[in-house]
């Protein structure tokens, strides 16, 4: 008998790792959130596949490039394998905000790429992200929209528009301390 798939998107920068408004743009300001990484392995140990949908502009802005973004990421998996845990997927925008592309959030394009390349549906998938563009993509695909504090998320719950009945957490470690709590 096998288990339906449980997903969850994550956002990357002020979820998993610390953001910074003048972008992350090598891997030495790539650093992780504490207890962001122990979290993710937590949601694989309990079953869950997690993606990770990201927007990047900082590639179209000349800021960094993709073999920086790849390092990045390596830099991600690796960590996670040490702990036990894994990202199934990275999904990332490199266009601008006026670029018009289905990518950026807060359009649900990653989203949609990731749920299509794996075939899952995002109805009811837990998104976690520290910015208002973040929810608002999951709400336009009927995912589940959760706010974590850190990175931009203080930032968005002080401006607290269209926040109404969606889940706040201090954290990503804390806001998977609560999807596990519902699984039981």
């Amino acid at each position: 008998m096998s288990m339906k798939q449980k997903w969850v998107i994550l956002d990357r920068d002020g979820v998993i790792n610390q953001d910074s408004d003048d972008y992350i743009k090598s891997l030495d300001e790539f650093i992780f959130i504490p207890n962001s990484l122990a979290a993710i392995t937590r949601l694989c140990q309990a079953g869950f596949q997690v993606v990770v949908a990201t927007n990047q502009s900082g590639i179209a802005r000349g800021y960094y490039d993709v073999a920086t973004l790849d390092a990045m990421h390596a830099t991600l998996r690796h960590e996670l394998e040490k702990l036990g845990g894994k990202v199934n997927d990275i999904a990332y925008c490199p266009h601008l905000p006026d670029d018009n592309c289905d990518c950026r959030k807060p359009k649900p394009g990653l989203y949609q790429t990731l749920a299509k390349r794996h075939g899952f549906s995002l109805a009811g998938v837990p998104v976690i992200g520290d910015s208002l563009r973040d929810l608002q993509a999951a709400q336009q695909v009927s995912a589940k929209p959760i706010l974590v504090r850190t990175g931009k998320g203080q930032r968005t719950l002080t401006k607290g528009e269209g926040l109404e009945g969606i889940p706040t957490y201090d954290d990503l470690a804390a806001a998977v301390d609560a999807l596990l709590a519902e699984e039981k």
